[in-house]
């Protein structure tokens, strides 16, 4: 087999081309694919007000309040249990004041900096309250920009779904329409598949890590248990993150070495319970990609687009591993990209979960 250099030159020159496509096209790509996946997530529940005889633009607006109504729900949860903590503050302020004499003298002792020279350097190091304040005010206007603009884009990406979906199919030749439909239909049910396995793993996260963080016996349980079941959006990292800022807390709190203890072991039991059993019941074989992708497509998102892209790497990754597998020179790469599904012991037991839970569903009716 004889692979011309003309030929990889030119695949990695597209490649390249099409990295800084999405890097530099951000600005629209980023709240557009944001928009698109939660459209998904909506289209069953849109179809079943229309097959009620409601007009297409009130069904489309129902979806919005629906999603309205759960962002603001879940800022209020957040917002009761961040006020719980606040009650702290005054504490973690002392341990920190605490903890940076410490380091202070820590400093002075070991490179002969003194406490006023430290002072002096961090103040050259830090932005003026100015600085701070535009900064601030910069962001809060991004984040409302992109929140009307996907809220806009959701509701014309559902209104008008049948519109954008024949434009695809015409694209393609009459003899590939069929398969077009088909993966036009997977990549929406996978991003489905994706956002609504992912609120179930990340509420039976809250359960469980609120019954092992009670346990042990941690202050405000309830909001580290939801910090730890949020940051399960990053796949590996966010969970430790979580546990390290549990403990962490903990520790200013002065925390015993058996509480510490125990909120390692919560979440050592979480992940094993997760990883075997939750995983392969909840979200499915069509959204695994293999760990090594999935911390590349981690990478490259926090890379291109951020904390957004962090987020959508994963469903992102997914449905361009559909797409892969519907076109016969993209069917490696769908390969490369999936899990191994010879030898997985992990996949038997999980299989063997799902067999007995619909055995006792079974036998309960």
């Amino acid at each position: 087999m004889t692979i011309s250099a003309t030929s990889i030159i030119k695949k990695i020159l597209l490649l390249f081309l099409i990295v800084a496509g999405v890097y530099y096209a951000k600005i629209f790509l980023m709240p557009f694919c944001i928009a698109g996946i939660l459209a998904t997530l909506f289209l069953p529940f849109c179809n079943w007000l229309q097959t009620k005889k409601i007009p297409k633009g009130v069904a489309v607006c129902l979806c919005l309040l629906s999603l309205l109504l759960t962002i603001t729900c879940f800022v209020a949860l957040l917002g009761w249990q961040i006020g719980a903590l606040a009650n702290d503050v005054a504490l973690i302020k002392q341990k920190i004041s605490e903890t940076g004499t410490y380091i202070q003298d820590y400093i002075f002792n070991q490179f002969g900096v003194s406490a006023i020279k430290q002072i002096e350097i961090l103040k050259a190091e830090q932005p003026s309250f100015t600085n701070i304040m535009e900064m601030l005010a910069r962001s809060v206007s991004y984040i409302l920009t992109n929140l009307i603009l996907v809220l806009a884009y959701i509701v014309f990406l559902l209104y008008y779904r049948g519109h954008i979906k024949n434009f695809f199919i015409k694209l393609t030749p009459p003899s590939q329409q069929i398969e077009m439909e088909q993966i036009l239909n997977r990549s929406a049910h996978v991003s489905q598949q994706y956002l609504v396995g992912l609120s179930k793993m990340i509420v039976c996260l809250w359960i469980m890590y609120s019954i092992g963080f009670s346990i042990v016996g941690v202050k405000n349980f309830l909001f580290f248990a939801i910090l730890c079941g949020l940051l399960e959006i990053v796949p590996f990292v966010g969970n430790i993150t979580g546990t390290t800022l549990t403990v962490a807390v903990a520790a200013l709190h002065g925390a015993s070495t058996f509480m510490l203890a125990g909120i390692i072991g919560t979440y050592g039991v979480v992940q094993f319970i997760q990883g075997w059993f939750l995983e392969p019941l909840i979200l499915g074989p069509q959204v695994k990609i293999n760990p090594l992708f999935t911390i590349i497509a981690l990478v490259l998102g926090q890379i291109l687009w951020g904390i957004p892209g962090i987020i959508l790497a994963i469903p992102l990754t997914a449905i361009f591993k559909i797409v892969c597998d519907h076109i016969e020179p993209l069917k490696p790469y769908g390969f490369l990209i999936g899990e191994i599904k010879n030898g997985k012991t992990k996949r038997t037991v999980g299989k063997k979960s799902k067999t007995a839970f619909h055995h006792l569903v079974n036998n309960g009716q």
